[in-house]
């Protein structure tokens, strides 16, 4: 089968498509996947870079894991996984054949020490979706019953961008009637927050840059402030109408950490999941201490968040946002291009070649 496989640590260069790949075989209670789509995500750039260094080297090569072993290499990774199953391992229902599914990122064990019996990740701990076929386990698979949505709209709505920032908004307590400022709102992740802030009924300000705002207002978004202003903390608070914000949404990092925590009001959370623009920050203390604020992190979710967000795909309350689609051989592209950051939305991988999207059967 077709396959982009990663060899190891390191650049583009670690990252080949090849076409002799053996087709995987489902294990007792998984199934295989053929692969319409899978999304581009933040995780497979840093993964292959090994730049989640570590707690005591904060420079040190390291998968998402940070202090156990790292992955093992090649990989295939991949992790928002949609397509058709049509390949039953032992112990499996019959009625699984031919659905159509959407696959949590996440792998959960109960008897894993992480929050929430994270185990680990596709495309990481496993082989994930840029490849013709994937296998998974049942107890991760979606039925996708929305057919207006094609694989690539699915891919989209995935869970490494609406899992994580459903477990942001919850990690963070957001109420209804709150007001939300979500950085990076531009993205993957940050479009999902936007929507699903939202839909708890709060009030949204989204920072991003000029050419976006469009996409992020149409995602829901109260107010879009532009994220390189000259004075961001003055236009936000015009934003907010003088006052500041109760929760700060962060996928961005770097030198911004330090405004949005200047931003929040008395009692106010700070949660992030990202550190794009630099993942060493400083803090005042004083800030931290004298306003009472929560700092909060945030990675992936739960398998109940998952769950929830299969019933909001398929009851069609959730807006797909498609930056740019690539076939797998660009896929060197697609990454170069979702690093640029230049368009709004998700990047995603076409990985069927045969005119299928998903909802032709």
């Amino acid at each position: 089968m077709r396959a982009a496989v990663t060899s190891g640590f390191g650049g583009p260069e670690r990252l080949e498509v090849r076409d002799d790949v053996a087709v995987p075989e489902p294990a007792a209670g998984e199934v295989l996947v053929e692969v319409g789509a899978c999304c581009c995500n933040n995780s497979d750039i840093w993964l292959r870079e090994g730049a989640y260094g570590r707690e005591g080297d904060p420079q040190a090569q390291a998968g998402w894991l940070r202090d156990v072993e790292p992955p093992r290499f090649p990989l295939i990774q991949g992790a928002d996984i949609v397509g058709r199953v049509v390949e039953l391992g032992a112990d499996v229902q019959a009625g699984w054949l031919d659905r159509r599914v959407l696959v949590d990122h996440t792998l959960h064990d109960a008897a894993s020490e992480e929050p929430y019996g994270i185990a680990g990740i596709f495309g990481s701990e496993r082989d994930g979706g840029f490849a013709e076929y994937a296998t998974a386990p049942v107890k991760s698979l979606g039925v996708i019953e929305a057919d207006e949505l094609s694989d690539v709209q699915v891919a989209a709505l995935g869970s490494a961008s609406f899992v994580t920032a459903m477990r942001m908004l919850e990690r963070a307590r957001l109420a209804q009637d709150e007001l939300v400022l979500i950085a990076g709102a531009s993205g993957g992740v940050g479009t999902a927050a936007v929507q699903l802030a939202k839909l708890r009924g709060a009030r949204v300000i989204a920072l991003a840059d000029p050419g976006k705002h469009d996409a992020v207002r149409a995602c829901g978004a109260d107010a879009v402030v532009a994220s390189r202003a000259d004075d961001l903390q003055h236009a936000v608070r015009a934003a907010a109408d003088g006052r500041g914000v109760d929760v700060a949404v962060d996928v961005v990092g770097g030198p911004l950490f330090s405004t949005l925590v200047a931003l929040l009001r008395p009692l106010g959370r700070y949660v992030t999941v990202g550190a794009v623009a630099g993942p060493v920050v400083e803090l005042d203390l004083r800030t931290l201490y004298l306003k009472h604020l929560d700092l909060l992190g945030s990675t992936l979710g739960t398998v109940e968040d998952f769950r929830e967000l299969v019933d909001l795909i398929n009851q069609g309350k959730l807006t797909p946002v498609v930056a740019e689609t690539y076939a797998l051989e660009d896929i060197h592209a697609a990454q170069a291009a979702f690093t640029e950051k230049k368009a709004a939305g998700n990047f995603v991988i076409r990985v069927a070649r045969d005119g299928r999207d998903g909802r032709d059967g």
